[in-house]
C-alpha cells in the first residue's frame, strides 16, 4: 500500500510595501489605464458639470489690479498674494501712482511672496510702461502685454480672458501642464508647446473657462502628490499616464 506524501504548507506570500500598494492601480483604473488618452469632449462636459462656478481665485477689482496680482502669482499661490494685496493696492490703486511708489516702500508690502524684490520691481517698472505708453490702461493684446516687466504668455492670458473675456490662449500653469500630461493630451513639458497642444483639441469659446475648470480640479483633486484618483469623477475615463511612477518614486 503506497505511502501518502505529507501535504506542503501553502507558502505565504510578501505584502506590497507601501509604495507599491499605493501604486497599485484599482479595478477601475486598470480598465482606464489601456485607453492612450482621455476622450476630450467628455472630459470637458463632466468639468464643467463638477465646477460650474470655476473663476479666477485672485482677488481684483480692475484690470490694473488682476495684472499686478497676477505677476506677484507666479511661483506663488493665490491664497498668499490674495493676503499681500489689499494693503498693495490701498496704498497704490493706479498705474500712476504706483509708478511713482519708492521702491523699498513697495518691497516691503510685497514681502511676504516668493522672489519679492525681483517683483516689487518689476510692478513697478510696468506700472511706469503703463503710464508711458498705454494712458495707465492695461492693453488688451498679447503682444503689448509680453512687453512689460514679469509678463509672459501665461500671465497675458489670464489677465485677457478674465478681465477682458478676450480668449487669447489657454492659461498654462502648473496644473494645466500637469493634467494635460496625464490626460495624453501633450508629450512635451514646455508651455508654450502645451497651449498650443490643447488649442488644438479645444475651441476657442472653450479656452477661458476650461483653463478655470482644469486648474480648480489640480487644485482640488488631481495634486502633484497623491492625486486622489480613487474619489475622481474622471477616473473612468482617465489614463493616469504617469500617476504610477509618481507615486512609486
Amino acid at each position: 500500500m503506497p505511502t501518502s506524501r505529507p501535504s506542503r504548507p501553502t507558502p505565504k506570500r510578501k505584502p506590497l510595501a507601501k509604495k507599491q500598494w499605493k501604486a497599485a492601480p484599482s479595478k477601475r483604473s486598470a480598465t482606464s489605464a489601456k485607453r492612450s488618452k482621455a476622450p476630450v469632449s467628455k472630459v470637458l462636459e463632466l468639468l464643467e458639470e463638477y465646477y460650474p462656478g470655476a473663476h479666477c481665485e485672485l482677488h481684483h477689482e480692475t484690470p490694473f489690479q488682476l495684472l499686478i496680482a497676477t505677476v506677484l502669482s507666479a511661483q506663488c499661490t493665490d491664497v498668499l498674494v490674495n493676503k499681500v494685496t489689499p494693503a498693495l493696492f490701498k496704498r497704490f490703486a493706479t498705474a500712476k501712482s504706483l509708478a511713482k511708489g519708492e521702491p523699498d516702500e513697495i518691497e516691503n508690502l510685497v514681502k511676504s511672496v516668493n522672489l519679492f524684490r525681483t517683483k516689487a520691481k518689476n510692478i513697478r517698472s510696468l506700472a511706469q510702461v503703463l503710464v508711458a505708453k498705454h494712458k495707465g490702461e492695461v492693453p488688451r493684446t498679447v503682444d503689448e502685454l509680453v512687453e512689460l516687466a514679469g509678463v509672459g504668455r501665461k500671465t497675458a492670458n489670464v489677465v485677457l480672458g478674465n478681465a477682458f473675456n478676450i480668449a487669447s490662449g489657454i492659461v498654462v500653469d502648473t496644473h494645466v501642464a500637469r493634467l494635460s500630461a496625464r490626460f495624453g493630451w501633450t508629450e512635451s513639458t514646455n508651455p508654450v508647446q502645451i497651449e498650443k497642444d490643447l488649442q488644438a483639441l479645444i475651441s476657442q469659446d472653450r479656452w477661458v473657462r476650461f483653463s478655470h475648470e482644469l486648474i480648480f480640479h489640480g487644485r482640488r483633486v488631481c495634486k502633484a502628490r497623491n492625486p486622489g484618483c480613487e474619489s475622481c469623477f474622471l477616473l473612468e475615463i482617465c489614463p493616469r499616464l504617469g500617476v504610477d511612477d509618481e507615486l512609486a518614486s
